[in-house]
């Protein structure tokens, strides 16, 4: 399954069980972490902290708390096996998935428009034979 499947499903059963959507939006959440961050660590909490430092303030202290909301302390499976169907803390299932969003955008959303942007300007500079953003004196 994608991390897009997983967030998609996610937020469909949101209205039905905030618990079956918090154990797919923290699932979601470690394939990010994997996979757009490269983190190391094994369980989720740690994933987490790792990549803290990496993130702008207003993510990172949302992220941050993904694991205060969800009791990852208080509930270590929940770092360890986060798809795992644990009672979900009053919040936890919307937090996340708004968490994810920020998270999407930062990895993945952001980074392909500021390259769209970047091949523009570039394309811009080539036909007035100016020389490209780098080799400028």
């Amino acid at each position: 399954m994608s991390i897009a499947d997983d967030y998609n499903e996610a937020a469909l059963v949101f209205l039905f069980s905030a618990r079956a959507s918090a154990a797919l939006s923290r699932r979601c959440l470690q394939s990010v972490l994997v996979d757009k961050a490269n983190v190391k660590s094994k369980d989720l909490s740690s994933q987490i902290a790792e990549v803290l430092s990496t993130l702008p303030p207003y993510i990172a202290e949302n992220l941050d708390m993904v694991r205060q909301i969800g009791g990852f302390a208080d509930h270590p499976a929940k770092a360890k096996e986060p798809g795992m169907i644990a009672a979900a803390a009053p919040g936890e299932a919307e937090w996340n998935l708004d968490v994810l969003e920020a998270l999407f955008d930062f990895y993945c959303v952001r980074p392909t428009l500021e390259a769209g942007k970047r091949a523009r300007l570039e394309s811009r500079l080539k036909e007035t034979g100016t020389p490209p953003v780098g080799q400028q004196s």
